[in-house]
């Protein structure tokens, strides 16, 4: 990809032009999400909210994925406010070598010290601020940095509730009973070359997205599939899986329960869909 820009050289009175090609770092992430897609290997992550957990958390739930097998780390949140997220990112790589990938709700989210980063549109929404404006701001602090970047389709479904992310992206979440809606929403990021598509009831959701919903924009796409939200048992996270999610991710119940790790990495890595 050739990165450009165009300068009036006040000398000359003529305008020049200088390219630079950019090349986006390759960390692996992506491809392993590919290669478990295609194998029908099923993956588990874990999503940890800044905001919501210690020191003695973090460490029990490194600890307890590790030797569940989980997938990956998600880190971030839709508002945090104690600015933890690099110390909890240094901290989970310094215990573990499970990737670890941003899940940033805006620009001050962003860390280094991870592995990669979904570059999140939120297209459900029409809040052009979450499909372009924090894009802008983010792009010359992830221009020079070494994470893999993955744009991703981002779609809030309706989970029962308002939540944090609904309330903060001010955007209105796709009715949970209209899969064709998130059908159509789902092509149309793939269409616009998002990489991979995570459909999302957000944190502390009443009710996970519906196994109707998961199924039809997956016979729609053939990107990875994330499914997050409301997924509080192992026999949701396998229907889900079953349902054709290539990647569950849980986060708010294993804040209460975190040897509920292992029950869900088995139900999710024995399922195929």
């Amino acid at each position: 990809m050739a990165f450009s820009a165009i300068l009036f050289d006040k000398k000359t009175g003529k305008t020049v032009t200088f390219a630079k090609t950019v090349y986006m770092k390759d960390n692996g992430i992506y491809r392993r999400l590919c290669d478990a897609q295609q194998k029908n290997k099923k993956q588990l992550a874990i999503l940890i909210d800044p905001d919501k957990v210690n020191s003695a958390q973090v460490a029990e739930l490194v600890n307890n994925a590790v030797l569940a097998g989980v997938d990956f780390f998600f880190v971030g949140g839709s508002l945090v406010m104690n600015n933890q997220t690099e110390n909890w990112v240094a901290n989970i790589k310094a215990m573990s070598d499970i990737p670890v990938i941003l899940f940033p709700g805006s620009v001050f989210q962003i860390t280094h010290a991870a592995d990669a980063l979904f570059f999140l549109s939120l297209v459900s929404g029409r809040n052009p601020d979450l499909l372009i404006g924090q894009h802008v701001l983010a792009a010359p602090l992830l221009y020079q940095s070494n994470l893999e970047i993955m744009p991703t389709g981002y779609l809030l479904i309706d989970g029962g509730k308002p939540t944090t992310v609904s309330y903060i992206s001010n955007s209105t979440p796709i009715p949970a009973d209209k899969p064709q809606i998130a059908v159509c929403t789902a092509i149309a990021a793939q269409l616009l070359g998002m990489k991979i598509i995570y459909l999302d009831s957000g944190s502390g959701a009443l009710h996970h997205v519906s196994v109707e919903m998961v199924k039809e924009v997956k016979q729609h796409v053939n990107l990875p599939l994330i499914v997050g939200g409301g997924i509080r048992t192992p026999e949701q996270a396998a229907l889900l899986c079953q349902a054709g999610a290539d990647l569950v991710v849980v986060g708010n119940v294993l804040e209460k329960s975190p040897s509920l790790v292992f029950e869900l990495a088995k139900a999710v890595h024995f399922t195929t869909n």
